[in-house]
């Protein structure tokens, strides 16, 4: 997952499997439509997931955020972040998927 601040000074959320890639589209106009009209744009923000459904659900989770909280997390303050502890969503990610698994095993265990 990573977080693009745009020259409006916006912010874009986005996840890739090549995150400098998938940079340069946006910094070539290639990248969403809300970058492309928001040239230039700069990473600042950056996490690494297991799996790419991993960093896309927390993009949608960051997408939903107000402009203070992502600016928090940007600045590394996830400690400070309601409810978040000082756990990367990786970690959290991965928290909420073994809890859902031990409330529901797979058809095979019934």
């Amino acid at each position: 997952m990573d977080i693009l601040e745009c020259a409006d000074g916006s912010y874009y959320v986005g996840s890739a499997i090549d995150a400098g890639y998938r940079l340069a589209q946006h910094q070539a106009g290639d990248g969403a439509a809300y970058t492309k009209r928001r040239l230039p744009v700069r990473l600042v923000y950056v996490e690494g997931f297991p799996t790419i459904e991993e960093a896309y659900l927390a993009e949608k989770k960051v997408q939903g955020w107000s402009r203070r909280k992502r600016r928090m997390l940007i600045e590394g303050r996830q400690a400070d972040l309601p409810g978040s502890g000082s756990r990367s969503f990786a970690e959290g990610r991965r928290r909420e998927r073994d809890a859902a698994a031990d409330d529901h095993p797979p058809q095979s265990w019934r």
